[in-house]
């Protein structure tokens, strides 16, 4: 694998198919220094979407051979429902003063309660967590863990097309 010269555009299709990952890896690092380094267009195909989250400064969704959606990868995140919070509570009782200060927040969807856990999404997670913890302390919720789940890729074309890239073929 090589380039004997500086291209303004090289097509790549499915470059780290059957790699290895540490061959993989090498390959996502030479493709980005064409990028950055010499200002290569890369286009890129790849069903492998952390690879053009990693790779790609703007994504095109296709699902039977027709554009469902484009954008930047966090544009894309920011069309699926926001970011994941998961409260874990060490007391059960908990739940419901959870919800009612999850639901106060600006953007959240309607928390939902799973056992000891209080789940729900919003969108720029991370920024809100500081004054989520704050308002639980002031109302007495003891937490065990809070964990923020940002959208993948993935996340998105299941939303976007209905079905994963590992579904078969519609009947």
């Amino acid at each position: 694998m090589g380039l004997m010269h500086k291209p303004p555009l090289v097509f790549l299709d499915e470059p780290t198919t059957g790699l290895d990952p540490q061959a993989r890896a090498n390959l996502w690092a030479h493709i980005k220094r064409l990028r950055d380094d010499h200002q290569t267009t890369v286009f890129l195909t790849t069903h492998y979407l952390d690879e053009a989250d990693a790779l790609c400064d703007r994504i095109l969704v296709i699902d039977h051979g027709k554009i469902v959606a484009t954008g930047t990868p966090e544009e894309l995140k920011q069309r699926v429902s926001g970011d994941r919070i998961s409260l874990s509570l060490a007391r059960s009782e908990d739940a419901a003063l959870a919800v009612k200060v999850a639901g106060t927040l600006a953007g959240a969807d309607q928390p939902i309660v799973e056992g000891k856990t209080v789940v729900f999404h919003i969108p720029h997670g991370g920024a809100v967590i500081p004054g989520l913890l704050k308002e639980l302390d002031v109302a007495g919720v003891e937490l065990v863990g809070v964990e923020v789940r940002r959208p993948t890729l993935d996340d998105v074309f299941l939303t976007m097309t209905g079905h994963s890239l590992r579904d078969g073929e519609p009947a």
